[in-house]
C-alpha cells in the first residue's frame, strides 16, 4: 500500500510537471530578430569595405564580426514593396502578385512565414515600415508606418487606429521595438521584424547628424559620369540620375516635412547658409552633378548612421537581457542601391549596385563569429530559413531555400549556381524599362523587352567589374550566350514564369503615355544640369 502511494504521489508530481516542461521547451527555441532597412546599400557599411570608406558603421559591423556576412545576397526585383512580398512568402513576385509599387496590394490570407510561426507557438511583431498596402497579417502586435512614412513626428497605425509619434523615424521604430521586447509574453519564443524607413528618398538626417562629415569631400565613383556609350537604350534613357532627377527635396533646398518649429529652426540653421552658397554659385553641367553628390552623400550617409546607432542600442538590449546566445539576428535592406555609380541612385536595375542587397546573420549557437559566405543566396530564402531554425516545416510553395546550412559552414552540394531576375514597373517613377535575366556568379545575361526596346546584354563581372560594357555581341562569349539562354530558359520553368507577365503587373500608366517623375504634392523639381 505504501509503495502504491509513492507511486502515485510520482505520478502525480511529473503530471503537474508536464506544463512547465513545455514551456521550458518552448522558449529554449531560438527567438528571430530580423532588423530590415529600406534601400540601404552595402557600399555604405564599413564591414563591406567599399574604397570610397564612406562610413563607419561600428554597431552594424559588430553583427558581422560576431556572426557572417553574405557577400552576394540578390534580390529577385530590386524594388522595395516586391522585395518585402518575397520575404513575407518565399515566393517569386509572379507567384506572390506583388509585381511593383504602384498599383500592387498585398494579399494577407497567402500562406506567410510570420503566420506559421505564430501557429507554432512564436509571439509576433511587426513594426516599422510595412509598405504593402494591406493591413499585416500573422503578428501579435503591429505597428507600422502609413505608406512611405515620415523621417519626422511619424504618424503611425495600429489596430487600435492612428497615432502620431514624435522624434526622428529611425530612433522611433527602435523605441518601439524595445518596448515591445520588454513587454513580450516571455513564455514564448520572439519573431521581430524591426524595419526602418532608412536610408530611403528624401535622405533626411536627425538633426543630431547635420554637419557630421564636418566638410569632408566625398571621393567620386569611377562611373559618375558614365555616358553608357555601347549600351541598350533602356539604360540610358532613364530618369533616376543625378544630373536629371533631383529634386529640390532631395537636395534639402526645401526643408523635410512635418517637423516642428523647432525642429526646423535647427534644421534652417545648418542647410540655408549652405544653400545660399549654392545658389550664389549657381553651377551647371557637371559641376552641378559633383554639388548633388556631396549633397547627397552627406545626407544619405547620415541616415546610415543614426540606423547604426540604433542597431546598437537593439544589440546592448539583447546582451543585458542574456538573449544574444539564443537569438538569431538578421541584419538586410530590400535592395541595394547607388551612390553615384552610373550616375545613379535609386535602385531597380540588374546591375551589382541595386541587385545585391547587404545581409549579416549572428547565432552564437550556430554561427562562427567572423564568417563570410560567397554563395549566391536570396531573399527568397528568408522565409524558408526562419521557418528551419524554429524547426516548422516551410509551406510547398515556397520558392526559396534555408540558408542555415551555409550559416553552420555546410554548403549543399545541390546550391543554386544562378538566379533568376524579373523587374517590371514602367514608365513611373523612374522610366526604368521591364527587364529579365539571369545572375551567375561571374555573368548577367539581360533582357530588356518593353515597350520600345528589345535589347539584349552580356555583362561579365570578372572582366568588367563596373558593368559599363556589352559583351553579348562579342564572338569570344558565343558559347556563353548559348549556355546562359539556356539556363534562363531553365529557371523560367523552375520558377513557373513561363507565360508572359499581365499588364497590370507594370502599374497604371500606358506604355505610350509621357511619363512623369513622381513625387510628393507641391514639390518642385530642382534644375537639370546642361
Amino acid at each position: 500500500m505504501k509503495l502504491l502511494t509513492y507511486l502515485l504521489a510520482v505520478s502525480a508530481i511529473i503530471t503537474a510537471a508536464q506544463p512547465s516542461r513545455l514551456n521550458a521547451q518552448e522558449t529554449a527555441r531560438p527567438n528571430i530578430l530580423f532588423i530590415f532597412c529600406d534601400d540601404l546599400t552595402y557600399q555604405a557599411l564599413s564591414c563591406y569595405g567599399d574604397n570610397r570608406q564612406l562610413l563607419e558603421t561600428p554597431n552594424i559591423d559588430r553583427i558581422a564580426r560576431e556572426g557572417m556576412k553574405f557577400n552576394r545576397c540578390l534580390v529577385t526585383n530590386s524594388i522595395c514593396g516586391p522585395s518585402r512580398a518575397t520575404i513575407m512568402t518565399g515566393k517569386y513576385s509572379h507567384r506572390n502578385g506583388f509585381y511593383n509599387n504602384t498599383n500592387s496590394r498585398f494579399d494577407g490570407d497567402q500562406v506567410t512565414f510570420p503566420k506559421m510561426l505564430q501557429k507554432s507557438g512564436y509571439a509576433t511583431a511587426m513594426i516599422g515600415k510595412w509598405h504593402l498596402g494591406s493591413d499585416p497579417t500573422g503578428f501579435d502586435y503591429w505597428n507600422i508606418l502609413p505608406g512611405q512614412g515620415l523621417y519626422y513626428n511619424p504618424p503611425m497605425i495600429t489596430k487600435d487606429g492612428r497615432v502620431k509619434q514624435e522624434g526622428y523615424v529611425t530612433d522611433v521604430v527602435t523605441d518601439l521595438s524595445l518596448d515591445w521586447l520588454k513587454n513580450r509574453d516571455k513564455s514564448k519564443p520572439f519573431l521581430l521584424m524591426s524595419q526602418h524607413k532608412s536610408p530611403h528618398r528624401e535622405w533626411a538626417p536627425a538633426l543630431r547628424h547635420l554637419g557630421w562629415n564636418k566638410g569632408r569631400i566625398f571621393p567620386e565613383p569611377e562611373t559618375l559620369f558614365d555616358d553608357f556609350s555601347g549600351r541598350s537604350l533602356a539604360v540610358s534613357d532613364h530618369d533616376m540620375g543625378l544630373d536629371r532627377t533631383f529634386t529640390d527635396l532631395d537636395a534639402k533646398l526645401v526643408p523635410s516635412p512635418n517637423m516642428t518649429e523647432a525642429q526646423l529652426k535647427e534644421w534652417n540653421a545648418y542647410y540655408e547658409p549652405l544653400n545660399a552658397e549654392f545658389r550664389k554659385a549657381n553651377p551647371q553641367g557637371r559641376d552641378l552633378v559633383r554639388w548633388r553628390y556631396q549633397r547627397y552623400m552627406h545626407d544619405y550617409l547620415a541616415c546610415v548612421k543614426a540606423v547604426d546607432e540604433n542597431v546598437g542600442r537593439i544589440l546592448d538590449y539583447l546582451d543585458a537581457e542574456k538573449l544574444s546566445e539564443n537569438t538569431l539576428l538578421m541584419f538586410t535592406s530590400d535592395q541595394g542601391f547607388y551612390l553615384g555609380e552610373h550616375g545613379w541612385f535609386d535602385k531597380r536595375w540588374i546591375f551589382e549596385e541595386s541587385l545585391r542587397s547587404p545581409l549579416l546573420a549572428r547565432w552564437p549557437r550556430k554561427i562562427n563569429a567572423g564568417a563570410t559566405n560567397n554563395n549566391i543566396v536570396s531573399l527568397i530564402d528568408f522565409a524558408e530559413t526562419f521557418l528551419d531554425v524554429a524547426g516548422v516545416q516551410p509551406d510547398s510553395e515556397m520558392q526559396g531555400r534555408s540558408l542555415l546550412p551555409l550559416c553552420q559552414g555546410e554548403t549543399p552540394a545541390d546550391w543554386r549556381k544562378s538566379l533568376y531576375y524579373h523587374y517590371y514597373e514602367y514608365p513611373v517613377p523612374h522610366r526604368v524599362r521591364p527587364h529579365v535575366g539571369v545572375i551567375t556568379d561571374r555573368y548577367k545575361l539581360v533582357h530588356y523587352y518593353k515597350p520600345d526596346v528589345d535589347d539584349w546584354e552580356l555583362l561579365d563581372r570578372e572582366k568588367d567589374p563596373l558593368e559599363v560594357k556589352n559583351f553579348y555581341t562579342d564572338p569570344a562569349y558565343a558559347d556563353t550566350v548559348k549556355e546562359l539562354h539556356a539556363e534562363l530558359d531553365r529557371l523560367k520553368v523552375e520558377v513557373k514564369e513561363t507565360a508572359d507577365p499581365p499588364r497590370s503587373a507594370y502599374g497604371n500608366k500606358p506604355f505610350d503615355n509621357e511619363p512623369q517623375d513622381e513625387q510628393p504634392k507641391g514639390q518642385k523639381q530642382s534644375k537639370k544640369s546642361k
